[in-house]
């Protein structure tokens, strides 16, 4: 049985993260020549806070990236 973690930052849709588990696994079911219900999937999210780029919490770094005129960091909604 295939056990898959997806950790990421959290602001996703509830439609977003069913759309992804079910890709996911068609995804794993096929490449892994095993039924859909064997596959389980982990979606773990991290804060913000506990989630560090170039010294900063995540959404300080995006903040400050998009405030500088750099490229902007995909926005993640809100909870």
């Amino acid at each position: 049985m295939p056990i898959i973690m997806i950790q990421m930052l959290p602001g996703r849709s509830g439609k977003t993260k069913k759309a992804l588990l079910k890709n996911m696994t068609a995804a794993v079911a096929s490449t892994l020549d095993v039924s859909p219900e064997a596959v389980r999937i982990i979606i773990h999210e991290i804060p913000f806070l506990h989630y560090g780029i170039a010294g900063l919490p995540a959404d300080e770094y995006r903040r400050d990236k998009n405030r500088a005129g750099k490229k902007p960091m995909p926005k993640i909604p809100a909870k």
